[in-house]
């Protein structure tokens, strides 16, 4: 099931260039799982090749046609979710329940957003004397993360072919399988030759590749900072567009006022979500100092309860962290936490009782961190929660935009209109009040490090568009 030889150009399934293969591991047993194609810049040249090809007969292909692929992609996602939400979980180690509901979910939801906006998105509007069309950018570069090895391609891929882009994927060498589930979803749903490709492979040889090739039009990313700098450094020198969507580490600001109880189940579980893997995880959690010892402990209780287990048990709420190398740089951050002064409340970096094998780290809790320490400022991208105390709202302010980061947030109070008014001086992409819920339809990206652009919803169309002004 997981053994893969191939890669996907022009409409078929093709050999690679080499020989060469990369291992795929089992983070819960690890064990490998299989192999997939070790990619060349020779592959990624034949794909965007392809893709050239491809663009001219795509970018005019009626509104009505292309949304009625992208519904047929929606339908045989759908068809597939079990499979996919097995495959994540195993491939990455996110928990069944979670896969189910969110990984193999929302992205059918997100590609059949852009049918939808393809049925009232104005391509030509008038200013004046001037007839303003959006027009495909042309061949789309995606470089996508093992963290929602499929949602995070959807948000580049669902608006690209919507936009009358053509699309080449490098999906992350860590959990590539998901990709190809999707690429027999794509091969099924009509598309015509080249307009999607898939080049599996390592970042410093396919990433690089297709971020500095000259025939690649628009470069959509999404991953580390450091990677993210090295994308947009490759793309400058064609001066390729840039979509970036990196880091964070944002903020739960429970207000005075707010329902603690609530405010701190919502915000562990944030935390917490997919073992703490997740770029807009509310990694801080800013408590007046009245309410502090209250919320202190429990969200020690509630983390407590996030007991590790086998991702496939619909039970469990807390898988492996991908790798054993993410596990050592995460028990490496808790240690450094308690280094520079923070309070271990439940966790910490030893293995977790009773488990023998996989990635695994203890849901932790940390307390009176300094905000400006280590384990405040930095993505430590798994199960860590850092709770700091503030004095007033002024504090709790300059607290949450203390960051190089700026992608997501959160805020609680009694009185919406206090919670709404902190929230629009956060300087975040996005941001809940009182546990609003996640909209894919709204736009998604950040300030500051935490990317260039947007993603889902007309916003995330308009990256995929050039602007053309015809003057009558």
């Amino acid at each position: 099931m997981y053994e893969r030889s191939s890669l996907y150009r022009n409409g078929a399934w093709v050999a690679p260039a080499s020989d060469e293969r990369i291992e795929v591991e089992n983070p819960t047993t690890e064990q490998v799982l299989g192999t997939v194609p070790a990619g060349t810049a020779a592959d990624v040249d034949e794909a965007v090749r392809a893709a050239r090809a491809a663009f001219p007969a795509w970018s005019q292909t009626p509104v009505a046609e292309r949304a009625a692929i992208l519904r047929r992609i929606r339908d045989g996602l759908a068809k597939r979710q079990d499979e996919i939400a097995e495959t994540i979980s195993t491939e990455m180690g996110c928990p069944l329940r979670i896969s189910q509901k969110i990984q193999a979910a929302l992205p059918q939801t997100v590609v059949g957003s852009y049918a939808d906006v393809l049925e009232s998105f104005e391509f030509d509007t008038r200013v004046g004397n001037s007839i303003v069309a959006r027009e495909p950018v042309g061949v789309v570069g995606a470089i996508t993360p093992w963290n929602y090895p499929l949602h995070q391609i959807t948000c580049k891929l669902a608006p690209a072919l919507a936009a009358g882009c053509t699309f080449v994927l490098k999906p992350s060498e860590i959990a590539p399988y998901t990709a190809y589930l999707l690429f027999e979803v794509l091969d099924e749903a009509g598309l015509p030759d080249g307009v999607v490709n898939l080049v599996t492979g390592y970042g410093p040889v396919v990433g690089e590749a297709l971020a500095a090739h000259p025939d690649i039009d628009a470069i959509s990313f999404t991953g580390s900072l450091r990677a993210g700098k090295r994308v947009a450094e490759l793309a400058a020198q064609n001066v390729t567009r840039v979509t970036l969507e990196l880091g964070g580490k944002s903020a739960n600001v429970l207000l005075p006022d707010a329902d603690v109880a609530t405010a701190v189940k919502v915000g562990v579980s944030n935390a917490f979500l997919n073992g703490g893997q997740t770029c807009m995880a509310w990694t801080r959690m800013l408590v007046h100092a009245d309410r502090y010892d209250e919320a202190v402990e429990l969200a020690g209780s509630i983390a407590a309860g996030f007991t590790p287990g086998d991702p496939l048990d619909p039970g469990t709420k807390l898988g492996p962290l991908v790798s054993g190398a993410q596990r050592e740089r995460v028990r490496g951050y808790i240690r450094t936490g308690l280094e520079e002064g923070a309070r271990l409340v439940t966790g910490g970096a030893e293995p977790p009782e009773g488990i023998e094998r996989g990635y695994y780290v203890a849901p932790t809790v940390l307390a009176d961190v300094d905000p400006n320490s280590t384990v405040a400022q930095e993505e430590i991208f798994g199960p860590v929660l850092s709770v700091i105390r503030y004095t007033d709202e002024e504090e709790a302010l300059e607290i949450a935009n203390n960051s190089q980061y700026g992608l997501s947030g959160a805020v609680w109070s009694a009185d919406q209109d206090r919670a709404l008014a902190f929230a629009r001086r956060v300087r975040t992409g996005s941001i809940d009040v009182n546990g609003g819920r996640f909209n894919p339809l709204a736009p998604f990206g950040g300030y500051k490090r935490s990317g260039i652009g947007r993603e889902l919803g007309t916003a995330g169309l308009e990256e995929f568009l050039e602007l053309k002004a015809i003057q009558l």
